[in-house]
């Protein structure tokens, strides 16, 4: 009886040991390291001093941080044409693969939509809307009211689409978010707008630390 609880009592050690063992081994696991996200606009903020140099051509370096944004959301400052400016030329997709004269063109065509904007009258969303979806935006928002909404993106995609239902069906996926307005994307403004919130929060995040 005695050697038969020594045993047990022995078994229940070696568990109990065990257990314990592993509860570290697993604790050290899952311990989270501290983490320190990579900054989401680190590509096209190398850009900068470029886009600002280009936007004082016209004496608009005030707009910098709005042209970064756009380029975020047209390409997060990746490839040859990171302002994805090439169609704006006339040209097709892509065709531009210097950063430098994507850049040019991008804020050339930014300059344009903005000017036109001005001297119609609509709100600055509309204008960012225009990089999107062509200046033919602006004219459609002047009939409709002077100011952007998805609503009216949603409608003028839409016209666009019945000219060319071929070429602007979004692939033929209907699971994408666009479907069936698959001419630009009537959330662009939107997006854009974010991008330029976030750059705002990182930009000041930045100033904290240093001070």
């Amino acid at each position: 009886m005695i050697k038969f609880l020594k045993n047990s009592i022995g078994f229940l050690l070696v568990v109990f040991f065990g257990f314990f063992i592993l509860t570290i081994l697993y604790s050290e696991e899952t311990k989270q390291p501290a983490f320190y996200p990579s900054d989401a606009f680190e590509n096209v903020k190398k850009y900068e001093p470029l886009i600002s140099k280009e936007l004082a051509e016209y004496q608009l370096e005030e707009y910098t941080p709005l042209v970064l944004a756009l380029m975020q959301q047209e390409s997060k400052g990746v490839g040859g044409d990171p302002m994805q400016a090439s169609e704006s030329a006339g040209l097709p997709r892509n065709t531009i693969e210097d950063p430098a004269k994507s850049i040019e063109q991008g804020v050339k065509y930014f300059q344009k939509s903005l000017q036109y904007g001005k001297e119609r009258n609509v709100d600055e969303l509309t204008v960012v809307q225009a990089y999107n979806m062509g200046t033919g935006y602006i004219d459609f928002i002047v009939k409709n009211g002077g100011k952007h909404s998805e609503d009216l993106a949603k409608e003028f995609s839409m016209i666009q689409v019945k000219k060319q239902p071929d070429i602007y069906n979004c692939g033929g996926d209907k699971g994408n978010f666009r479907y069936p307005y698959c001419y630009g994307d009537f959330t662009y403004s939107t997006k854009v707008q974010k991008n330029m919130n976030s750059l705002t929060e990182t930009a000041s995040a930045k100033k904290n630390d240093q001070m």
